[in-house]
């Protein structure tokens, strides 16, 4: 049965994190856009709550607590409405952390996991999206190919959140017609990374264009192991948290062109009282809703470990348009201040315009 209540523990972290952006990333994040950098002191606050390292297991160096993506997504929702590349920032040890909880080897859970619990934690770092128009997540044109208990991976990636900053990188590559992770230390010979990526949204986090070139690594660096991984199940993680985060964006934007229509008077009344946008305000808030509920119905299938492949692809696919129309009218309802940097609406619409193109950026 699925309950459109969240439990009281997770009211409580909703709670939590609602302070939090308000308090920290609210006041940094037009900055943090500005400059293209986010406050370490931010990030080790945000670390200090205990997000990433509460579900990483006790011998690891965690609390232990069992994963749960509905959790994952009322955290993911939160921190956007605060700044979406912060948020992406802060949760980028999920990148390692949830193919580590799903699929990891015992050994490369040792490996890998201390890394996000300890004071200073390591950022998370992967790269699944691949620089070309026909970008499919199941048929990388990014190769690995096993040779004598090594593998050897040959392309290119793009997007890749944090590359330069983390210890190393999960790559996902097309093995034998399969999707499968692969982990990299950032000094490997065979791996390039370029300069900073200029991006037209999320300019406060750092991406990198990556160029594998003959990068060899350990058959144990596959993740898995020899079993591997159930690349879809991560996929769908991943399009759960986008799509988390793409309401809490919606939600900032549409809070804030509601709280001006209520102020913004014309003609000797407040604008919100006319019908266009009066009407246009409450789609949003329907839009805004409903694709919610639909995120909850997919963390929630997760949760339950069923296939929820469908759940996921629909909630994503529904969530790129819903943003980008939310996102769109509150700079319509501002007028031509929507469209002026005194005002966060076209920020928010700069960042959710590549919620589209971003897979892979964010797990839950």
């Amino acid at each position: 049965m699925i309950s459109f209540s969240p439990n009281e523990e997770q009211q409580m972290i909703a709670k939590m994190l609602r302070q939090f952006a308000t308090d920290e990333m609210r006041k940094v994040y037009r900055q943090s856009d500005e400059s293209g950098d986010i406050p370490e002191e931010l990030i080790r606050k945000a670390h200090d709550m205990g997000l990433i390292s509460a579900i990483i297991p006790q011998d690891c160096g965690g609390s232990g607590e069992e994963r749960s993506a509905v959790t994952g997504a009322l955290i993911a929702e939160e921190l956007a409405w605060g700044d979406f590349a912060t948020a992406l920032q802060i949760m980028s040890p999920m990148l390692m952390v949830t193919p580590l909880l799903l699929a990891g080897t015992a050994s490369q859970k040792k490996r890998y996991l201390p890394a996000f619990c300890r004071q200073t934690p390591s950022p998370g770092a992967a790269a699944l999206t691949e620089p070309r128009f026909d970008f499919d997540p199941h048929d990388l044109k990014t190769k690995a190919t096993l040779h004598n208990g090594h593998y050897v991976l040959n392309g290119v990636k793009c997007l890749a959140p944090l590359a330069r900053e983390a210890e190393t990188i999960l790559i996902y590559a097309n093995e034998g017609s399969q999707t499968q992770g692969f982990f990299v230390d950032k000094d490997n010979p065979g791996i390039i990374i370029s300069a900073r990526e200029k991006n037209m949204g999320i300019r406060a986090l750092s991406t990198y264009e990556i160029t594998l070139e003959n990068c060899v690594v350990p058959a144990a660096n596959r993740l898995g192991g020899e079993k591997g991984c159930d690349f879809t199940v991560l996929l769908n993680a991943s399009k759960v948290a986008l799509s988390a985060m793409g309401v809490g964006i919606a939600r900032a934007a549409y809070e804030y062109a509601r709280d001006y229509a209520k102020q913004r008077y014309a003609f000797g009344e407040p604008i919100a009282s006319r019908q266009a946008i009066a009407f246009m305000l409450a789609e949003m808030a329907i839009e805004i809703d409903a694709t919610r509920l639909m995120v909850w119905e997919a963390a929630w299938k997760l949760d339950k470990k069923q296939d929820a492949t469908k759940e996921a692809s629909l909630t994503k696919f529904y969530t790129d348009d819903m943003v980008m129309t939310v996102t769109d009218r509150a700079i319509q309802v501002l007028g031509g201040h929507g469209y002026i940097r005194e005002h966060p609406v076209e920020l928010w619409f700069r960042n959710a315009r590549g919620l589209a193109t971003l897979d892979g950026i964010a797990m839950v």
